[in-house]
């Protein structure tokens, strides 16, 4: 399962913080904070664990959920890796509009409006 496809559900975004904010939480201390059934979270947290993004540890007749923090570092590299190209085309773009700025005040200071006097 693509991390990204499966970070996109709001349901599944819900349970990976609750479960970075909480630490371990049994399937049924999820189920407990959403109103739709368990066999819907079930399928969520499968998902998930198929996305790596949440650790299963089995004790007795309970599974114990995690978070992977390792699985994030994707998530984060890629939005990282865009927010850099963002960054320099809003630097690109404050170049164009400083100089363009430059170039009314001195126009402005010469007498010159910009327009031609045909």
């Amino acid at each position: 399962m693509d991390k990204f496809t499966a970070i996109a559900d709001p349901t599944r975004r819900s349970i990976i913080e609750m479960l970075a904010d909480q630490g371990q939480l049994t399937a049924s201390e999820i189920y407990d904070h959403f109103q739709i059934s368990p066999q819907a979270i079930s399928q969520h947290l499968k998902v998930l664990r198929e996305a790596n993004f949440v650790l299963v540890e089995k004790r007795a007749q309970q599974r114990l959920y995690s978070m992977n923090p390792d699985a994030m570092v994707e998530v984060e590299q890629w939005a990282r890796q865009y927010r850099e190209i963002w960054s320099r085309r809003f630097e690109a773009l404050d170049k164009v509009l400083k100089a363009q700025k430059g170039k009314a005040l001195t126009n402005r200071k010469e007498g010159n409006d910009g327009k031609n006097d045909d």
